[in-house]
Formats: structure tokens, C-alpha cells, sequence
């Protein structure tokens, strides 16, 4: 049976749902969609810390899906891009809410945050432009093109929906693959010098660290029908980069190959809460490297779907909470500084740094919170947090409903950049140097929020 998108859009305003009832008659539908993102040549990459677009090494996709049924429709939508900030990240959820007849709050965004890939930060961009500064962000006229071109997207895919009734989680250990930026040497002392692509032999050498092994796939299902596959995994999703080379990495390679595996299933991948997680420890950043990390990901994406437990979709609940995090005042980073290094720093990244650190400003100043949603299905929830999240706010979700399958996707807002736990601040994390804009006192707020939106304090 198919139905028009005015009857859907009815059908989830009439019905706000908590609970669903039987799976014999269906009241969730699904929609999928995806559309190309790929920036042009010339475009800066990671907001110019690195080298600009030079070649095209594999396209880059935003996929997403839309549930209705549940109230407003709700949409979930991952981008290859590193970031999405500040007004851009309204300018995405905003466009996508009018196109699907739905609230801002209720569309999730989140970035998996490769670095051969643009960010986005409007005011950023424009406050380099009125400086006449050399340094460069986005292209904001791309980036509306593209904003457009998924909105579009997902307005088409409506048309399309398809009744769900199950849901599927499996999880699996990824080997060899992520890796805590933080270890100690054989003195016992601590660093955290282990990027995304580490030669120092004792950085690779040292234990893991803190992680979370495993990989969560969640899935939707029509009866026996399988529609929508998410993987979500907690690391910097870099094998090497920083050469023009645009490409969604070894990430969207392992995602590419599991799509040929299952065609008719729509795959998605998503970050977790990777601030301090890279994969330092087994990656020297040769390129041949990639395709090897690719295939232990997707070893874990098959296992992962193997193990999957379905069950009938009874309950389905949106929930929201508000954020706000200290702006950063250390040296360097007050209104005053930031303002002299975006007009006056000869490093084009750096003006680039500045601009982000006064749109961040800015939006504090406004008293705009960060949102932080979650999709409840009765045990099985979908947690969105923000940018830059330190793996041990995953592990705190998780701990929360230990009886539960709690999937946490961060890189959502990420205009606050790293967003530590405060041991980090007291050992004297050298990665908030910079691509960090909040104060100390995170924790206790990101911990708040995780509470409250998973319903437990």
C-alpha cells in the first residue's frame, strides 16, 4: 500500500506515540535518502589546517532516514564532513525540518568528522570574509547548495516509506583498530601524543587505554525486511590525511563494502564519542594502511549484523535537553585575543581558529543551548551528544542502562570542539591547546544532560 506525503505528515501530527502496540499493524513508517556532499576542488578542508580539496579520492554522502508516527517526524541524518558548527548546524537541521513538516529539535545531525573534509561555520566564514582575512573555513554558497540538495532528499524519500516493525541490535569487538590518545611510557609517565597516525614506537607499544571495543548496529525492520543498517564505533575515523585527497576514509570505505553486501539495505555510519580516541595505536599513517583498517571495521559491521536480536517496535519516544558549557577564558582565548589573532595572525588556520572561537562566543552570548536528543525505543536508545565528546561520556551513557543498548553518536553540534573530562584539564592534555573553546567544569554539565535525557539520576 503507498501513501502521500500529506497523509504521512497527517498520520504523525494525529498520532504523538509513546507506545505502538502490536507489529501486526504498524503505526512507524521509514523513509531513507542520501545525496552527495561532496566539496569542489579548491575548498578548504578541516577549515584550512590542512591542504585544500586537490582531488576527489571518493565522493562524501550524508544518509539519513525519517520515522513517522512517532508525533512530528523525526529525522536522523550523518555527514562526511569533520564538522558542522554554530549556524551552519542550525541552517542543516532547520532546512531538513521545513522540507519533512517537522521542529528543529527534532532532527539529529552528526558529523563522523573525517579530516579530508570541510567544516562549516557561517558566522566563522563571515567574519574572516569582513576581516579580509586569508584564512577560510567554507564556501557558504556550496554549503547552502548542499544543505538544499539533502533537504530535498529527504523530502522525496517520503513518498517511499515503509511500514517498520522490528528493531535489531547487535554489537561486536572491533580489533585492532581504536586507541585512547592517552597511555603511559615505561616510566609511567602520562602522554597524549598518539594521533591518528603515530611512528613513535612507544606510543604504540603502550596498552589501548580507555575505549569502547565495540561496534553497535542498530536496525529497522518491515516483518523479515531489513531497511536501515546504523554502525556506530568510537574513533577518529583517519588513516592518513592532510594531502587534498577528499575521501570519507577508512570508514566509509568499510561502509561502501558493507552496502555491497546487503544492497537493499540503506548502511549508516556514525561516530561515538571519540575526542580522545584515534587509531595511534595500529596505524602509522601509510596509505596502504587504509583498506587494512577498512577491513578489520567491517569484520566487526558483519559480526555485528550476525549477532543482531530483533524484536517487535512496542514504544517510541523523543526526549530533549538543554546544554550549556562554559566559554573558554584562558589566555588566549578572550574576546580581545581572539579578535587580534583573526585580523593580525600571519597563519591563515589560525585566523580560521579565531573565527570559530568568536562564532562560538557568540552563540554563548545569545543563550542559544546546545540540544542534546534521544530516541527511546524501550531499552534501545539513540543518544545524540555534541562535537568533540571524550569516550568516557559514551561509557557513562552505557553505564546508566546497563540492562539497555544505548547507541551514542556524538560530533552532533560541534562548535564547542573537544569536550574533555576534567582529568584531562588536570594532566595537562596537550590536544586542548587549541580546537577546544570550553572552560574547565564539562563533566558534571555533559553528565547532567546524559542523565536527564536517558531518564536516570
Amino acid at each position: 500500500m503507498t501513501i502521500s506525503r500529506r497523509e504521512f505528515l497527517a498520520l504523525s501530527a494525529a498520532a504523538p506515540l509513546v507506545h505502538l502496540g502490536s507489529a501486526a499493524q504498524p503505526r512507524l513508517r521509514l523513509a531513507t535518502f542520501e545525496a552527495e556532499v561532496t566539496p569542489p576542488l579548491g575548498h578548504p578542508l578541516v577549515a584550512g589546517a590542512v591542504a585544500p580539496a586537490k582531488e576527489i579520492v571518493d565522493p562524501l554522502f550524508a544518509h539519513g532516514f525519517v520515522l513517522l508516527g512517532a508525533g512530528d517526524p523525526l529525522a536522523f541524518v550523518t555527514v562526511d564532513w569533520c564538522e558542522i558548527r554554530n549556524d551552519a548546524y542550525d541552517q542543516w537541521r532547520e532546512r531538513i525540518a521545513e522540507a519533512i513538516g517537522t521542529k528543529r529539535e527534532r532532527v539529529l545531525v552528526a558529523s563522523i568528522h573525517q579530516h579530508d573534509a570541510p567544516v562549516a561555520d557561517l558566522t566563522g566564514q563571515r567574519l574572516l570574509e569582513a576581516a579580509q582575512a586569508k584564512g577560510a573555513i567554507c564556501d557558504i554558497a556550496f554549503h547552502t547548495r548542499v544543505v538544499e540538495r539533502v533537504a530535498q532528499a529527504a523530502l522525496q524519500a517520503l513518498d517511499k516509506s515503509q511500514p517498520i516493525t522490528h528493531l535489531g541490535t547487535g554489537e561486536a569487538i572491533v580489533e585492532k583498530i581504536a586507541s585512547n590518545r592517552r597511555y603511559r611510557d615505561h616510566d609511567g609517565r602520562i602522554h597524549f601524543g598518539r594521533t591518528s597516525a603515530t611512528r613513535d614506537p612507544q606510543a604504540r607499544a603502550a596498552e589501548e587505554g580507555t575505549i569502547d571495543p565495540k561496534l553497535k548496529t542498530l536496525s529497522f525492520w518491515n516483518g523479515d525486511k531489513p531497511l536501515v543498517a546504523l554502525h556506530v564505533y568510537a574513533v577518529h575515523p583517519m588513516s592518513y590525511y592532510g594531502r587534498g585527497g577528499v575521501s570519507a576514509d577508512f570508514v566509509g570505505m568499510a561502509r561502501k563494502l558493507r552496502q555491497a553486501d546487503e544492497p537493499t539495505v540503506l548502511q549508516m555510519y556514525a561516530s561515538g564519542c571519540s575526542g580522545n580516541v584515534t587509531a595511534g595505536k595500529y596505524n602509522d599513517g601509510s596509505p596502504e594502511n587504509r583498506p587494512e583498517l577498512a577491513r578489520r571495521l567491517l569484520t566487526a559491521m558483519r559480526e555485528a549484523w550476525k549477532k543482531a536480536q530483533r524484536r517487535p517496535i512496542e514504544t517510541c519516544e523523543f526526549r530533549l535537553t538543554s546544554l550549556q558549557l562554559p566559554v573558554r577564558t584562558s589566555k588566549g582565548f578572550s574576546e580581545q585575543e581572539l579578535q587580534e589573532r583573526l585580523k593580525h595572525d600571519s597563519r591563515p588556520f589560525h585566523q580560521s581558529l579565531a573565527a570559530m572561537g568568536l562564532s562560538w562566543r557568540k552563540r554563548v552570548a545569545a543563550g542559544q543551548a546546545i540540544d542534546v536528543p534521544a530516541i527511546d525505543f524501550g531499552g534501545t536508545i539513540l543518544l545524540l551528544l555534541p562535537a568533540e565528546s571524550y569516550v568516557e561520556y559514551q561509557l557513562y551513557a552505557q553505564s546508566l542502562r546497563p540492562n539497555g543498548f544505548v547507541v551514542t553518536v556524538a560530533y552532533g553540534e560541534c562548535a564547542p570542539g573537544y569536550i574533555p573530562i576534567e582529568r584531562a584539564w588536570e594532566e595537562k592534555d596537550g590536544n586542548l591547546t587549541d580546537w577546544c573553546w570550553v572552560d574547565p567544569g564539562c563533566e558534571s554539565r555533559m553528565k547532567k544532560a546524559i542523565e536527564t535525557v536517558l531518564r536516570r539520576g
